[in-house]
């Protein structure tokens, strides 16, 4: 009888022996898909970010710089002309001119 129980409890450890080892395993391979899967999700976020970078748009044009600004000299000068040509009217000329001075 003490045999047979040193036999039952043989076997029980044995079970529980096999199972430790069984979770133990398991438990190692999930951590090593873990890490796996990590990887390949990092590999394939790094290839996103190339091909995003490789297809962004360039960068926009700087602003063309304006017109330098007229001498108003001339542009009173070329109304003065259209003036005595009779294509501006004395009111005309005087708007444009106030215009053209800011006034």
């Amino acid at each position: 009888m003490i045999a047979r129980r040193r036999m039952v409890g043989r076997r029980v450890a044995r079970v529980a022996v096999g199972t430790a080892v069984v979770a133990g395993t398991a438990g190692a391979v999930h951590h090593h898909q873990q890490q796996k899967y990590a990887q390949q999700d990092e590999a394939e976020y790094e290839a996103q970010m190339d091909q995003q970078q490789q297809y962004a748009p360039p960068p926009p044009a700087p602003a063309a710089a304006p017109e330098p600004a007229e001498d108003p000299i001339e542009q009173i000068e070329r109304l003065g002309k259209l003036k005595e040509e009779g294509l501006l009217t004395d009111e005309e000329f005087a708007a444009q001119k106030a215009k053209i001075l800011g006034t």
